[in-house]
């Protein structure tokens, strides 16, 4: 069901966001570098739970179109940073309005009050199990979410259990 209601979630998105012709992972990598300008390819897959070569077949997708670019990095020379351009910015705020439609469609069949339930039950899903995947999430506090949080804010980043460790646990 997880699976569906993300299909859905993806079909809804790309309904709204048609003309624009963006992904929901290149939205995910614009909105980030919208909060977190500068940040290095490495942070930017941390943050939205992609592997590295994804990350760098969509960053360098972008980079083509000509909506982000490539600085070196300040404290690392060896890696990139990457920052929105004038028109990654003008991109983002045309898909704004998409974005927001898109996300009232995925939560429409629910109440208000079973909205704010939903959300917080996913939230509490995805961190309780966020240590298990293969690409963990930086975590987030509630209040820590990039909307809510200064751009050039820090989380911390989530470290991944051996299986060792999982098991010891679990003893």
């Amino acid at each position: 069901m997880i699976r569906r209601a993300h299909q859905i979630a993806v079909s809804l998105f790309l309904e709204e966001t048609g003309a624009l012709n963006i992904t929901t992972t290149q939205y995910g990598i614009l909105f980030i570098l919208q909060h977190r300008p500068a940040i290095d390819q490495v942070s930017v897959a941390r943050l939205l739970g992609l592997d590295r070569s994804t990350t760098g077949m969509v960053v360098n997708k972008l980079e083509q179109a000509g909506l982000i670019g490539r600085g070196v990095g300040l404290r690392d020379r060896r890696r990139h940073s990457l920052e929105l351009t004038p028109a990654g910015k003008i991109m983002l705020a045309r898909l704004a309005g998409p974005a927001e439609r898109a996300q009232a469609r995925v939560l429409s069949a629910l109440t208000p009050r079973e909205r704010t339930q939903f959300l917080d039950m996913l939230d509490r899903l995805t961190h309780s199990h966020n240590g298990s995947t293969r690409v963990p999430l930086e975590a987030h506090r509630p209040t820590d979410r990039p909307e809510t949080r200064s751009p050039r804010a820090r989380p911390a980043v989530v470290k991944r259990k051996t299986a060792r460790a999982r098991r010891k646990e679990q003893a």
